[in-house]
């Protein structure tokens, strides 16, 4: 079995030469990052003197038995400069955040854990249990037990650009795009305002998925990205995100800000946010979704079905198809279990809920919350006051997230760095 070490107990320990005397001491261990997904180690930055200098790790013995000894024919002592894509292992990550892209989490690294692979010292894992940090406090002689249950490894770990300057441009973005955006939108929460902006930069390259980022994050972190970018900025990742989300984001934004950018929306866009704020916030028409999918009442199962197959509305809109008369009242609601089982030629209709449970755009939010319970329902229409017209949906994670109380990621630890 690998025996695991623990990073803190290199530091500061002596290095000697071949005669036995103390030529330096261990101020950190350098690892080159790359496709490894065990980054290995390089070589140590040594004190001699009061001078930092580089010495390869191939020019190190005695690592695993506790006594470092110089063994080359001497120290070149050329002050230490980090090369591109080195990491230094106890500047770079000792108890800096780092993104656990497993958990989706923000951990703390209390220790850094390394091992002999295959020849060459390898980065293996993080640790960053609270034992860890009061053992790294306290100081263990080297070869002492890694208690590895609480190790993460290092593959499933990725540390923030400002921790690490010269080591990469960004944040892989196809590794943060594997989480879901409300997991990516609790690491922004968990950072410091610098590393969330490293987030947001990353997932930035794929623009439907920073306004799904952006959508998930509280009204505090919203409204602090928002204050870095330009009104043509904020209203091109508003334009990006759900009208009722982004008619939600706009009333938020300082008064002198919010025409500005309202004007600077798309108009189908614009037409939509608009007519969310005519209503207030926590009705259900300031909660409602314009945008759901509908077929006309002699639309067959086969029209429904590529309805929301070819439909942009998102997917917690899609738990079912409305049936709208010409008018555009609503006749029934198709959820999709009976659409598929039907035969595709049968009438939408015939196995739609004709007894529709609605609500109107006025109504408040715990008679909204009562009518989806009572009828067990994820998406409900609101229809209008003169029961006219179908204008939109309130879905369950709409409401949910209206009635949990504000902060509610900070009190259960959502927003909490892992330990």
């Amino acid at each position: 079995m690998t025996e695991i070490f623990h990073l803190s107990t290199f530091l500061r320990r002596p290095i000697y030469d071949s005669d036995g005397d103390k030529i330096g001491r261990v101020q950190d261990l350098v690892a080159r990052l790359g496709d490894d997904p065990h980054p290995p180690i390089v070589g140590a930055v040594i004190r001699i003197e009061g001078r930092d200098v580089f010495v390869s790790i191939k020019k190190i013995g005695g690592l695993a038995q506790g006594r470092m000894t110089f063994e080359g024919r001497r120290v070149d002592l050329r002050k230490f400069e980090r090369r591109p894509g080195e990491m230094l292992l106890a500047e770079d990550l000792l108890a800096r955040h780092l993104i656990n892209l497993v958990r989706g989490r923000i951990m703390v690294a209390n220790e850094i854990e390394i091992a002999p692979m295959d020849g060459r010292w390898e980065v293996v894992g993080v640790d960053p249990g609270r034992r860890s940090f009061f053992r790294r406090l306290l100081g263990h002689k080297i070869g002492s037990h890694v208690q590895t249950d609480s190790i993460v490894d290092f593959a499933s770990i990725e540390p923030f650009v400002s921790h690490v300057p010269t080591a990469r441009l960004r944040i892989p973005y196809r590794k943060l795009a594997k989480l879901h955006p409300a997991q990516i939108a609790d690491l922004v929460e968990q950072a410091s305002h610098e590393e969330g902006e490293e987030i947001i930069e990353a997932v930035g390259m794929n623009r439907e998925l920073e306004a799904d980022v952006f959508e998930e994050l509280d009204t505090t972190h919203q409204l602090e990205f928002l204050e870095s970018r330009s009104d043509e900025e904020s209203a091109r990742l508003l334009s990006r995100m759900e009208p009722d989300n982004a008619a939600d984001l706009i009333t938020e934004i300082d008064q002198e800000r919010r025409l500005s950018i309202l004007g600077l929306l798309p108009s189908e866009q614009q037409a939509k946010v608009r007519q969310l704020l005519s209503y207030n916030a926590d009705t259900a028409g300031g909660l409602m979704n314009p945008d759901f999918v509908s077929v006309g009442a002699s639309a067959t199962v086969e029209n429904a079905l590529e309805a929301i197959r070819t439909s942009s509305v998102p997917a917690e809109s899609l738990q079912a198809v409305f049936i709208l008369n010409d008018a555009g009242q609503p006749l029934g609601a198709a959820s999709i279990a009976p659409l598929v089982r039907a035969r595709a030629n049968e009438l939408a209709l015939s196995v739609a809920r004709t007894q529709l449970a609605h609500v109107h755009p006025h109504w408040d939010v715990l008679r909204v919350s009562r009518k989806m319970s009572d009828f067990n329902l994820t998406v409900l229409p609101v229809v209008d006051d003169g029961h006219n017209k179908m204008i939109g949906v309130v879905t369950v994670d709409d409401l949910l997230e209206e009635l949990l109380p504000q902060g509610w990621r900070a009190e259960f630890g959502m927003s909490a760095a892992e330990e």
